[in-house]
């Protein structure tokens, strides 16, 4: 049997490889997704609803092809609080109650905050963003979650908007 010695270029190879893994993994780690912060959801209820396609009086109009869950949140936002940046497979209804919280988009190359106070509304699009309370007193939305039947409604995201600085 022939004996099998390294070959001194796999080996730089391989400590290049290591070399650049170690090199990188903090900038990986610090991109992943954050988790909300001093936010506290309450679920106050979840429900399925057959296929739908309406019009209203309002001009507003609403279809769903397939049955789909609607939840129904709170979120209590202490002052300083993050919901961590995060997406909706569809749309989401946020009234704000108590306070103002700030909504920033993933994908806005700008980073403009999105202000909303007690008594207004912001409509999430489902496709990624951030909520802060930068107020520095508590804050309290109820959120109206569009979801496919029993699945999730939120997902983690890595830090889809290098413009935002935080």
């Amino acid at each position: 049997m022939k004996p099998r010695f390294l070959n001194m270029r796999r080996i730089g190879v391989l400590m290049f490889s290591l070399w650049a893994v170690e090199l990188m993994t903090p900038a990986l780690m610090s991109a992943q997704a954050e988790p909300a912060v001093g936010v506290t959801p309450t679920v106050v209820g979840r429900a399925t609803y057959d296929a739908f396609d309406l019009q209203s009086d309002l001009g507003f109009a609403a279809q769903a092809k397939s049955p789909l869950d609607i939840v129904v949140r709170t979120h209590d936002y202490a002052p300083g609080s993050s919901t961590g940046w995060h997406s909706h497979p569809g749309p989401v209804f946020i009234t704000v109650t108590e306070g103002e919280v700030t909504f920033y988009e993933g994908d806005d190359p700008t980073c403009t905050p999105k202000v909303v106070s007690k008594g207004d509304g912001y409509v999430d699009t489902g496709r990624g963003h951030i909520g802060r309370n930068e107020s520095g007193a508590p804050a309290k939305d109820v959120t109206v979650i569009f979801a496919p039947v029993a699945k999730p409604f939120r997902a983690e995201l890595d830090r889809p908007n290098t413009a935002c600085k935080f």
